[in-house]
């Protein structure tokens, strides 16, 4: 019963998708095929990169909504796409590292068990770099102001610091304090970014 309502529920949106731009249902169509075919059945149980094709699935709404809105595939879209993309391990990895014990219960690759916490660690720094670095370009291609720049560059400095820190001294305190974080930070970024396009197109209408 539940798979009939996840595929009903699925096609029906994509087909709401369609109607509204074809080019937009087929991003949208995508991110439900790497989800579902590429990420759930194909990869999560046979390697931890599962979460790459994953984090490509969770891009796709970002991507989509700036698709609708402009009609064509562009920087913006792209880097609000990437900024998720990057996100995801960030937050994922930091819930494999502190549960890394019921992921090998069940026989669930992780990078923390196949490439250690130290590895790990290093990733999840390098991941928070590329997510404020790709959202800064997303912030800077749509023209908001300096003053939002301001505010998401704190944030990002933010997210960097506790993911250096949890490089440089690793608890479990620090690691669930980044991905709680993480999560504020990708929401704040977002809202931000939408704050300062809805500044713009309100200066463009007077």
């Amino acid at each position: 019963m539940a798979l009939l309502l996840g595929l009903t529920t699925s096609a029906l949106g994509v087909g709401w998708a369609l109607t509204m731009s074809t080019l937009y249902g087929a991003v949208v169509f995508s991110g439900l095929f790497f989800d579902i075919v590429i990420y759930t059945i194909w990869l999560k149980r046979r390697t931890p990169w599962s979460i790459v094709w994953g984090g490509i699935a969770g891009g796709m709404p970002a991507l989509a909504g700036r698709v609708l809105g402009t009609g064509q595939i562009d920087l913006v879209g792209v880097s609000l796409a990437l900024g998720v993309l990057f996100w995801i391990p960030t937050h994922i990895l930091t819930i494999n590292m502190r549960h890394q014990e019921d992921y090998e219960r069940a026989n669930l690759p992780t990078f923390p068990s196949v490439y250690g916490s130290r590895i790990t660690g290093m990733i999840i720094a390098l991941s928070s770099v590329a997510t404020a670095l790709a959202l800064a370009v997303a912030a800077y291609g749509i023209g908001i102001s300096w003053g939002y720049l301001r505010v998401l560059i704190v944030f990002a400095a933010g997210l960097f610091i506790l993911a250096i820190s949890s490089v440089a001294r690793p608890s479990k305190r620090l690691n669930f304090g980044l991905f709680k974080f993480a999560s504020l930070y990708l929401i704040a970024s977002m809202f931000l970014i939408v704050l300062g396009a809805w500044d713009i197109y309100k200066n463009i209408g007077r």
